[in-house]
């Protein structure tokens, strides 16, 4: 395991590749990662999820529902909040709220935002199809499902989200980028934020382990992967 804690979060648009960034990121120095995605549906269920985000309390929901998995053995009150926070955290917070609530559990040492070109990013949704229940997600073009329209685990059927789909892509977009950038203002001004540019995660990878490689020692090399 690393020799010290990092706190840190993967920013990006949709389909800019943050769960896989989180996921080396976890590998390679053994840091949690974290989805608050995940929580949503295991806390909350499918359509509780659902729910609750329709009517707007997810800011300070996702933010809360990141504190039991990353709970030190401590019980000091002290203890306890400077470590409720995640290591590694894609796409959250995604509101100035969401951020605002985060300051409330943890201050964070790195905010990695991943700016990919639009075309892009519109390519990568509509060929983005996931397994419900889990989340699992695939891309028809570069991750594919062992067999076609079903999950690899599972077996059961994947399906297309309606904002993925090519005529809601846009407006997707756009919204993200209205919301996000309170947020990326904020931890720049910090001086904790860090932005990569690319059109494919595996070459935004080697800058991404290079800078995380100054704040803590890898378990595995980049070579490894």
């Amino acid at each position: 395991m690393a020799s010290k804690l990092l706190r840190a979060v993967v920013l990006g648009p949709p389909g800019s590749g943050k769960g896989t960034v989180c996921e080396r990121i976890a590998r390679s120095f053994g840091l949690q990662h974290l989805s608050s995605g995940q929580f949503l549906r295991e806390s909350l269920g499918g359509g509780g999820a659902a729910h609750w985000l329709s009517q707007g309390g997810q800011d300070h929901f996702t933010a809360v529902s990141l504190m039991p998995s990353t709970q030190t053995s401590s019980s000091s009150p002290a203890s306890s909040h400077s470590n409720f926070c995640p290591a590694a955290c894609p796409g959250f917070p995604r509101t100035l709220g969401q951020a605002k609530a985060l300051d409330g559990i943890c201050e964070l040492d790195l905010v990695i935002s991943l700016n990919i070109p639009f075309e892009t990013l519109k390519d990568r949704l509509s060929a983005r199809w996931v397994h419900p229940a889990s989340g699992r997600v695939y891309n028809m073009d570069f991750n594919p499902p062992h067999t076609q329209g079903v999950d690899d685990l599972t077996g059961e059927p994947l399906v297309q989200r309606e904002d993925d789909r090519p005529e809601a892509v846009a407006a997707r977009l756009r919204k993200y980028k209205d919301a996000a950038k309170p947020v990326i203002e904020l931890y720049k001004s910090r001086g904790i934020l860090h932005s990569f540019s690319g059109t494919e995660t595996n070459k935004i990878w080697p800058y991404v382990y290079t800078l995380l490689s100054s704040k803590i020692p890898p378990v595995l090399s980049d070579e490894e992967h």
